[in-house]
Parts: C-alpha cells; structure tokens; sequence
C-alpha cells in the first residue's frame, strides 16, 4: 500500500491543540478531515478540513453568547462524531476547558464529575443523555445549562436549550481568545474509578501535543491513512492516538456509528488503522472459535495452518527466524484463509493500536498470523496517555513495546515501572495528596504496574501491585491472567477471579447465552437459571477451566464457581465506561455465592 510523504504538525509549530487544528486547516484545507453516517440520507459523507474550521468558528460564536470566561469548564457527553471535535475545537480557542463525559454514564458518576469540576455548560447528543443528567440536575447551580443536539420536546427543565436554536441564536463572529500558554490547562479527564471515585486528570495543551508527536515518531502515519473511530473519545487512548494524532498527521477520521455495527463499518469504511483495546479481538475471536467447531476437521486444520505459517512468516519479517520452506505455502493459505478474514476488517488495514489492558498472546498471535499487525501499547490517563508501544518492525507481542521517544522510563525497586516525560499531567483536580502519591519529587510517575524491561528496551508488564492474590498458604497468583486465559474459551463471557487469604481459588463467571443452551443440552439439562447450580454443569465448566489454566501452577487452579447469565454491564454498575471490571462492586453484589463456594473453610 503507498502512502504519501510525512507532513507531521509539531507541537513547537502547534504550541496549543487548538493551534494544531488551525495548522491543519491551513495546510491541508480541502482534504478529508473526517466521515461519518448520516442516518437520515442512510450515506457515508465526508467534511474538509475548512467545512470543519466554518463549524468550529460558529460554535465559538454560540459559546460565547453563553457568558462563559477563559478558565471555565464545560463537558460534552456524546458518541464519537464531528460536533464532538468541533466543540471541543470552539471551547479551546476561547480558552475553556474541555471536560469529555462517557456518553452511557450513570447519573451518580455525572452528577459527581459536574459538581467536582464546577461545569457550566453540557452538550449532550439525545434522549439517552439526558436520562443520566436530569435525574441530578436539583444538584446543580441556576447558571448550569444543557444544550442537547436532538430535540427534547416537552421539557419542563428551563436550563435545558435545544442545539438548533442555541447554534442559530449567535450570529456575531467571535475571534478566538489571545496569549492561550501551551502549558495551560486544556482538559479535565476523569479516570474510571475501579476503586472509589473517579479522579480528575488534568491535562494541559503540551502533554496531549508532545504525547502524539511521540507516537507519530515510533510509528509513522501518513496523510492518506484512515482511522476508524469507535471507542469513545473520552477515553484518553482514543482521544489522543485516534484523534489528535490523525490531524497532527493530515489524516482522516472515520467515526463508527456504533460498536454493535463495527463490523458492517469496517467492512463500508475500510479503514487502514484502528485503535482498539482487547475486547474487541476477543470477542472476534471467540466468534471464530464457534465457527471452527461447526467446520469439518480439514477446514479447522486449514484455519490452523494458516494461523502457523503466518506466524513463522511475521518471524521471519522481523528478523527473529530463519526462512523456513512452509514459507512457500503462504500465497495460498492467504487465499484461502487470511484474506478472508482480512476482508471482514475492511481489506486495507495496515495495522491496529491495541491498548487499555493485556492483549492475550494466544489472540494476538492469531490475528498477526492472518495479516494483521497489532502493536500492544501501554499507557495511562496521566501520561497522556501513551507510554510505550510496540513498533511495526519491532513487534514482540508479548510486550508492550520500548518507550516512546523522549520517555523515560525505569523499574523502582520493588519492580514497579515508573516515567518520567513531558506527558505527564499537571495533577489531580482537588486532590493534591493522590497527587503527590502518584508523581514524586522529582517528577517520576509511579504506574502501579510491576514490569520488568528486556533486550532493546521491550517492557514487559508482569502484574499490579495491588492485583496480587495471595492464598492463605502464602502462594500469589496473578487474577487478570488467569481471567485472561479462561475467557480465551468462547464460553466465558466475563470473569473474576477470587482468593485472598483463601485456602483456594473460586471464580464469579457470566457464561456466554448464545452458547449455553447448547452447553446446557450436551449435558442433558434444561437452560433455565436453575441448571447453573447442576453439578454436572458445574465439573464440565470446572473441566473447560482447567485446560484454559493448565500453563499455570498447580494451585493456580479454580476449585469452585459461581455461574450467572445477566452479564456485567455499565448500567449495572459492574464495569466501568471503560469496559473495565468493578471488582469490588462485583464482589459485593455475589458475596453470597462467594461465602457459599468457601464454606466450611
């Protein structure tokens, strides 16, 4: 695939991040800034760069009638689209800050960000949005507003405006705000609260600018790339990696109209990155591990050939194997097989940034060997985000690549990873004590992941600190990879492992509903609720947990199970908007299966 010259934006050439949208616009005003669905033509459109730079110049117009002063906040809480770039855009240039909300935020989280953060002004998209706001809005001061983009009719709320009639209100244009410092804070982003409230990140113009520029230098992105865009732009991961570093580069966006429709989208769209974190391949992957066991024998020895001889082949390309003969098999087998499958992601993806958590060696493996290149990253909301990465032509998946350039990175001596970089947040809002928790004196950023860091500086990340079970014999075992590991079974929907201080190991599994009625009937019981406590349900799902553990220790192995079919949601309030589990949370609501799985010890 050809891709045009490097014409990269620098953060010195940007200095703010509304400066590096303005640079774009007047470097490359008649390309392709972003596409999007329009439900209402059922078509694909696109927007220029200088359409988008119009809409962004209106909108600083609208945010201005609304009385707002240089330092104030405001958030949007909507599904990735231009609007969302354009607001942020207008905000910026007037010298507010942007606080992203998750668009399927629970009303207790959004009514704690607003007033944390003394929001004045919210966009929401329809609806759905507003369920989660108007609940809590008693909360809020007489000079809050909402503006929602579909209309509400019907409202009895006075401070809530429909986008129409607040966007056509303003008619006056209104210049962006002068001497806006690159070291100015540009953004609010609220971390997910696994463990108690969310944290505020705060975020200034040179830590997101100096952060993609850092990506763009381990891996190049060129002017004719095309991103798609599907995990929410208030995830730090998407935001810089799938936003800013596709217009500090002259890329084009494409936003997905859904997760559910991902699939028909890569498929329209045809994108050549995309940025991911491992759900998304394991759920692919456990779709194709169900199609294979409805193939015949010769065809799931073909899938697995294939999957074998592509890997040998990505060994081989990156210098880590010799050429083997089998080599020769790999036109055909990419006939047959990848292509296919490649098809399914559109047929021009050139690579995907994979982050957020642990890609599972087994899938990332898979999907290499089919023609994907995937480069686990790792970073966090206060590096901003990105850390490390695996390089296209560096690749061990297994790690989690070198440091960016310009990234400091070291192991303290109990083997926590910690950096040091130009990335790293200005703080914590309202929490000067966290703050000094997790950045040091001297400016070192303590991850709370355990690591160790291999030949050419591959970091590998071995654990958490604090996501360390240890029985009660004094074994430790490492939860999130034996989760990992039993979810690889396309049975397992979601998984927590527990056992501190326990004699052995339980797990709280959500069994997988399209599979388990036929799981259910090979056993010869019903699919009703009930079955789950069957006991011969409970040694065949005990039996399918022990071959996914079997490279682990022997008391690495789960002794007793607790079965469910209502998966763990956000609205349940058992993951996190970022697809993250609550652990806690799920504990305590399924403490009394757990005090059953551990009686009488």
């Amino acid at each position: 695939m050809a891709m045009h010259p490097l014409d990269v934006i620098t953060p010195q050439q940007a200095q703010t991040l509304m400066g590096l949208f303005n640079t774009r616009v007047a470097r490359s005003p008649q390309a392709v800034a972003y596409r999007y669905f329009d439900r209402a033509k059922q078509a694909w459109c696109e927007l220029r760069w200088l359409e988008a730079a119009t809409q962004v110049t209106r909108l600083r117009s609208a945010l201005d009638s609304v009385g707002l002063r240089k330092g104030d906040r405001v958030a949007v809480m909507m599904r990735n689209c231009p609007l969302w770039a354009h607001f942020e855009q207008a905000a910026l240039s007037l010298g507010l800050v942007v606080v992203p909300l998750y668009p399927n935020d629970r009303p207790d989280n959004v009514a704690y960000i607003i007033k944390d953060a003394q929001i004045k002004f919210l966009l929401i998209e329809n609806g759905d949005q507003w369920q989660n706001v108007e609940p809590v809005m008693q909360e809020f001061p007489a000079d809050f507003r909402v503006v929602s983009v579909e209309p509400l009719h019907a409202r009895s709320e006075p401070r809530l405006s429909d986008y129409e009639s607040w966007y056509k209100a303003s008619t006056r244009t209104v210049q962006p705000v002068e001497g806006i410092g690159t070291d100015e804070l540009a953004t609010i982003v609220y971390t997910s609260g696994t463990t108690g409230r969310p944290k505020g990140v705060m975020l200034s113009h040179r830590n997101i600018l100096c952060n993609a520029h850092a990506g763009i230098s381990a891996i190049n992105v060129y002017a004719d790339d095309l991103f798609l865009s599907f995990l929410p732009l208030s995830h730090t991961l998407e935001r810089t990696v799938g936003y800013y570093i596709p217009m500090m580069a002259g890329a084009a966006v494409a936003f997905a109209r859904s997760v559910a429709e991902l699939g028909e989208d890569l498929i329209s769209v045809k994108p050549t990155v995309l940025i991911t974190v491992p759900r998304i391949f394991e759920r692919v992957y456990a779709k194709i591990q169900t199609q294979m066991q409805e193939k015949s024998p010769l065809a799931r020895n073909l899938f697995k050939t294939a999957v074998n001889v592509g890997w040998r082949r990505f060994e081989f390309q990156q210098g880590r194997s010799a050429w083997h003969p089998g080599l020769l098999f790999w036109p055909l087998l990419n006939l047959l097989v990848a292509k296919k499958v490649m098809a399914k992601l559109g047929g021009r993806m050139r690579m995907s940034i994979c982050g957020g958590s642990a890609l599972s060696t087994p899938i990332a493996r898979t999907f290499i060997g089919l023609g994907l290149p995937i480069c686990q990253g790792y970073g966090l909301t206060e590096s901003s985000p990105v850390i490390s990465v695996n390089r296209l032509q560096d690749n061990i998946p297994e790690s989690i690549g070198p440091a960016l350039p310009d990234i400091e990175v070291k192991l303290a001596q109990n083997g926590e990873l910690m950096t040091r970089n130009a990335s790293i947040m200005l703080g914590y809002l309202n929490m000067p004590e966290a703050t000094r928790n997790t950045v040091d004196s001297e400016g070192w950023l303590h991850t709370g992941d355990l690591a160790k860091i291999g030949d050419r500086g591959h970091i590998y990340i071995t654990g958490r600190i604090k996501e360390i079970l240890v029985l009660s014999n004094g074994e430790k075992v490492p939860p999130v990879d034996m989760e990992m590991a039993i979810t690889l079974n396309p049975l397992f929907e979601q998984v927590v492992v527990i056992g501190e201080g326990k004699p052995y190991l339980c797990a709280l599994i959500v069994l997988n509903a399209a599979l388990w009625s036929d799981f259910a009937a090979k056993l010869g019981v019903t699919n009703a609720p009930a079955s789950l406590k069957d006991e011969r349900v409970q040694s065949a799902v005990l039996g399918a947990i022990s071959t996914c553990l079997k490279q682990f220790p022997g008391y690495a192995q789960i002794r007793r199970v607790a079965l469910s079919l209502e998966p763990w949601t956000v609205e349940n309030a058992l993951i996190t908007a970022s697809l993250k589990l609550q652990r806690a949370k799920i504990m305590d609501k399924f403490s009394a299966d757990i005090i059953e799985m551990y009686r009488g010890h």
